[in-house]
């Protein structure tokens, strides 16, 4: 079945949107900032940190399998196209891309080193930290280094287009065991274990797993993406969305209290919960807002940059946390300011940035964004 309209414009809003919350996400500035399911903050619950965590660690955290399901279902789409074809040409479009800002991850953190000011920026993100004292990349050997290049690269957020990659190299069993009677079952129930315990295998990660594969599962199987089937009416699943986020939130503060080593698995379990709630609401439930914005030009201008703003935004938004807080410092809630303002500023700059070289090279910015946004 062709792809409707309405499902094409909702398929290119919520990719930037997720771009845009992808940004937040990173640009969360309490003082344990590297977020898992099950992270306690470990300080007290106030109006900003609660704010943080229940967007940051809750009600954005859809996005990524939000991203998966639009990949399985696009992809799944043009079947009628030769399997070699398409696999060589996502390795212009997603693996091109990934080495090219792998490296230039590399080549900014390597610049920033060079500077006493900027350097103290990149030893206290802790993102280049291979052990207790070793926080810069000058100190890498050259494997490790060729490690971070290709495997663990340093805007961080590159995990996906690789693992996506992978999936879209291995289309062709994931599809046949979606589509499998028997089998189908077997792997789903495989995919979502993964999922829960938030696990994978090689570069099978557990959560892009289950929800490519739910995509791919969705196209081939004409499951209506336009009109929610009657247990997926989105108001019921929008307030469980808000609920089990909002539970979730005050759980990491103050659940150890109450419930010990127990609140990580309950956290964890709330965390799922709560993706799935925001997958159903936010796809079914937000039809208008979608309409309303994609017939904005100026919204579909800036929509055609999401490959800038996921591929710029990080490592720079970790490394300018710290310089935004204190910069902010003497402003009342600086933490929450800082919390807008930087993630904002940076999706600027990569708009900014992708504007002027898609102006200027056009050539080049094909070559960096895959393609992206060229139209």
């Amino acid at each position: 079945m062709p792809l409707s309209s309405v499902s094409s414009q909702k398929f290119r809003f919520w990719a930037f949107i997720s771009m845009v919350l992808l940004v937040f996400v990173h640009g969360y500035n309490l003082d344990l900032r590297y977020m898992q399911p099950w992270t306690v903050p470990g300080e007290p619950l106030d109006f900003t940190s609660f704010t943080e965590y229940f967007l940051a660690n809750g009600i954005f955290r859809f996005r990524i399998p939000m991203l998966f399901i639009i990949s399985g279902y696009l992809f799944a789409l043009h079947d009628q196209k030769p399997y070699k074809e398409r696999v060589n040409k996502r390795l212009r479009t997603l693996l091109a891309p990934y080495l090219i800002w792998s490296a230039f991850g590399l080549l900014l953190t390597f610049v920033l080193e060079l500077f006493p000011a900027t350097l103290k920026m990149v030893a206290e993100s802790k993102i280049m930290m291979i052990d207790e004292n070793r926080l810069l990349l000058h100190d890498y050997r050259w494997f490790e280094i060729l490690g971070r290049w290709l495997v663990v690269p340093v805007p961080y957020q590159l995990w996906f287009i690789r693992v996506l990659l992978i999936y879209n190299i291995a289309y062709p069993w994931i599809k046949k065991a979606v589509l499998a009677k028997t089998g189908r079952w077997i792997f789903f129930s495989i995919a979502t274990l993964l999922w829960l315990g938030t696990m994978g295998f090689f570069f099978f990660e557990g959560e892009g797993l289950l929800f490519f594969s739910l995509g791919v599962w969705m196209q081939k199987t004409d499951f209506s993406i336009d009109q929610p089937k009657r247990w997926l009416k989105p108001l019921p699943w929008g307030l469980v969305f808000v609920g089990l986020a909002a539970t979730k939130t005050i759980l990491a503060f103050e659940g150890e209290k109450f419930l010990g080593g127990g609140v990580y698995p309950v956290l964890t379990i709330l965390h799922k919960l709560t993706i799935l709630s925001g997958l159903i609401s936010c796809w079914y439930g937000l039809n208008r807002i979608v309409d309303w914005f994609m017939k904005r030009k100026w919204f579909v201008w800036l929509s055609a940059f999401s490959f800038m703003i996921y591929a710029l935004h990080a490592p720079l938004v970790a490394y300018l946390i710290n310089p935004a807080l204190k910069i902010l410092q003497p402003l009342p809630g600086t933490q929450i300011l800082a919390f807008i303002l930087l993630p904002l500023s940076v999706v600027a700059l990569s708009v900014a940035t992708g504007a002027l070289l898609r102006k200027v090279t056009p050539g080049f910015y094909g070559l960096l964004t895959g393609g992206r946004g060229l139209g």
